[in-house]
């Protein structure tokens, strides 16, 4: 995909009007394009500051009342000397004021919109980089699916999918074995997101196959209450513990993949 063709599908994007194979394409070409991941992330922050009502001049009632009031006073004028101009009159001093007040107003509104951009910038950056995460989980988990390539260690022992990590990644990612509560430990896989190798522990409920994405948290990272999220008929759930960030994807209904979260926090929890 080249960037002139990015342009013009990531308002689309934005929108959630695309279908699955262009999105998958887009968002691959922001993965390796810089330029365009940014612009994708302008637009993004331009959308959620003018989506605020306060960013909207209100004109004052009388303003209507005032131009077709000159319009008809110069159109009066016209026809009475031969549309000839009328001599320019001082403008009332009510009227003075209040031109003066809207001027004032609309400067006042552009302060506070500059303002609220600079406090507001960093705030916005942040849910554009959850929301480009969101879609790099989304876009791995349906690869896995399309692909038929779930696992890279296909087992349900917790024991053998733990120490297959080793040596490939940078850190060892907590496995729970969890088929007593309902959920079957498929296997494991490694995958790529957020410019970085990570740990893909897969599970199954019934016929529904769910995505565990697992790697460390940053330095200074606390404890992060569960984020959740529908996304083209997936839910997308995430959350920061013991250092570790976790992404959970799939079709699963929510209040059972929110069961599953629970699952992992607590036994979590249970490790010294």
């Amino acid at each position: 995909m080249s960037c002139s063709e990015n342009d013009k599908l990531v308002q689309g994007y934005l929108d959630g009007e695309l279908d699955l194979l262009n999105t998958l394409q887009l968002e691959a070409h922001l993965q390796e394009c810089a330029t365009c991941a940014q612009v994708y992330k302008n637009h993004r922050m331009l959308r959620s500051l003018m989506s605020g009502g306060g960013f909207y001049f209100k004109a004052p009632r009388d303003l209507a009342n005032r131009i077709r009031f000159s319009l008809q006073e110069a159109d009066e004028t016209n026809r009475v000397g031969g549309q000839v101009p009328a001599p320019a009159r001082e403008v009332p001093r009510p009227m003075r004021w209040r031109i003066w007040w809207t001027f004032a107003s609309v400067a006042a509104s552009l302060a506070v919109i500059a303002l609220i951009t600079w406090r507001l910038g960093p705030v916005a950056s942040r849910h554009s980089q959850d929301d480009l995460m969101t879609q790099e989980v989304l876009a791995s988990h349906v690869r896995s699916l399309m692909a038929d390539h779930l696992t890279d260690v296909p087992s349900s022992d917790q024991h053998a999918v733990t120490p297959w990590f080793n040596g490939k990644l940078d850190f060892s990612p907590p496995v729970h074995d969890l088929s007593k509560e309902g959920f079957t430990l498929v296997g494991g896989r490694l995958d790529y997101l957020g410019n970085r190798p990570v740990a893909a522990l897969v599970y199954q409920r019934r016929k529904h196959f769910i995505n565990l994405f697992v790697w460390p948290a940053s330095t200074g990272s606390g404890q992060q209450m569960v984020q959740t999220e529908m996304r083209q008929g997936y839910n997308v759930l995430h959350w920061t513990q013991s250092h570790m960030i976790y992404w959970a994807v799939s079709d699963l209904n929510g209040i059972e993949l929110q069961e599953l979260v629970r699952l992992i926090q607590g036994r979590n929890a249970r490790i010294p």
